[in-house]
């Protein structure tokens, strides 16, 4: 994660001057910086590019930059000021000129400590958003029927996100199971009917495998009850650790799951837990959720168990560590999202739900009434910690 400083100076003031407020400046905050003074050769290529206006009447100078710079980046502008030699005055100048212009961006001006902690956050966003650009995540079949909400703007989320969708038929990933080795499991002791359906869960992983290097993805999003009609086996011991390898594993083709799960992937490197409420108390912000699938490096032990719709194949019952989570789905036009802070109180194992199964207080229980009045379809993507600033700015 790199953070480059650019300078802005106006060539009436003495450079000596500019340059001992600079340096007492930047030695106030708490942040690491590449410093490029004013080539501006490789703007736009770093992790967070700040602008360090130095000094007023530097207006004309940057508007002339602009087209330039421009065509580097189409991230927002960060102006960095000290206040010192009217370069706040010059700075918001600048800013009106480029909202003016329906450009972005954000002048970093108060205490040193606000301003290093402003410059901590975006350049992990700004990071998280490298990390997006040039993903190709697939869509294994096509998204379940019931998902009738759950659908995705490709053009949109190639232009904003810089992210393919790349359609895969269920047929191929068929194809490639069936080609696939079988190989004996390690685990022992289990049921034997699950002992009996443990195999063919490999199998599934291994030729899941040759897809994602197939097609060079950094995630996908499966049809996976199409398995159990096929193969009488499920997707969710595969998902698991693909999900734990860094793999963006989604289920059932939901798009903008899979999207939420990337996201998260690529700010917090976890892939979240894929999830849908079973029941929620309004009043009290209570909710319990549930799926038969949880990547493995989220939760501190596991039981294996079988899918609870079809009571056949393998599923996870996992059980994540208590405290604070955030709950975060984003909606395939991106035209909103949703992030809510909360606490894990308690994982259980009831018979008659989706295996692993969270009890979440949320930490405003006002926000319960989203999910019965406005829910970005029924999936939401759980994730350790509490990440709702740093979410909302990676959305916004």
């Amino acid at each position: 994660m790199k953070i480059a400083i650019y300078t802005l100076t106006s060539e009436l003031h003495d450079e000596n001057a500019t340059s001992k407020v600079t340096n007492d400046f930047l030695g106030s905050l708490q942040a690491d910086f590449v410093f490029m003074g004013n080539d501006y050769s490789d703007y736009g290529s770093h992790s967070l590019d700040l602008i360090y206006i130095q000094t007023g009447g530097t207006e004309g100078l940057f508007k002339r930059m602009l087209p330039k710079l421009s065509s580097h980046t189409d991230r927002p502008f960060y102006l960095l000021t000290s206040g010192k030699s009217n370069s706040l005055a010059a700075s918001m100048e600048i800013l009106s000129f480029l909202r003016q212009n329906g450009l972005k961006g954000e002048i970093l001006h108060g205490a040193p400590d606000y301003i290093s902690k402003r410059i901590n956050l975006l350049a992990k966003v700004g990071e998280a958003k490298r990390k997006l650009k040039g993903s190709r995540l697939g869509i294994i079949g096509e998204p379940s029927d019931w998902l009738i909400s759950s659908h995705a703007d490709r053009n949109l989320i190639k232009g904003v996100l810089g992210l393919d969708l790349i359609d895969i038929p269920m047929q191929e990933l068929l194809n490639v199971i069936a080609s696939t080795p079988v190989k004996e499991p390690k685990e022992r002791g289990l049921r034997s009917n699950i002992s009996q359906a443990l195999p063919g869960a490999y199998q599934i992983y291994d030729a899941l495998k040759v897809i994602v290097q197939q097609y060079q993805l950094q995630g996908f999003t499966i049809r996976c009850f199409d398995l159990l009609t096929a193969l009488h086996n499920t997707g969710c011991l595969a998902l698991a650790k693909l999900n734990a390898e860094g793999i963006v594993a989604g289920c059932e083709g939901d798009v903008p799951a899979m999207l939420s799960m990337r996201i998260a992937q690529s700010l917090l490197d976890v892939s979240g837990f894929q999830a849908n409420p079973a029941s929620i108390d309004p009043e009290t912000g209570r909710m319990l959720f549930a799926h038969c699938t949880i990547p493995f490096n989220m939760i501190e032990h596991y039981e294996l168990d079988t899918h609870f719709e079809s009571g056949i194949g393998v599923a996870i019952n996992g059980y994540m560590k208590e405290g604070p989570v955030t709950i975060f789905k984003l909606a395939g036009d991106l035209s909103r999202h949703f992030i809510a802070e909360g606490e894990l109180m308690e994982s259980q194992s009831n018979p008659d739900l989706c295996r692993t199964q969270q009890i979440i207080q949320l930490a405003d229980k006002k926000q319960a009434t989203y999910f019965l009045t406005e829910p970005i379809g029924n999936h939401h993507i759980i994730l350790p910690g509490h990440h709702k600033t740093l979410l909302e700015e990676m959305v916004r």
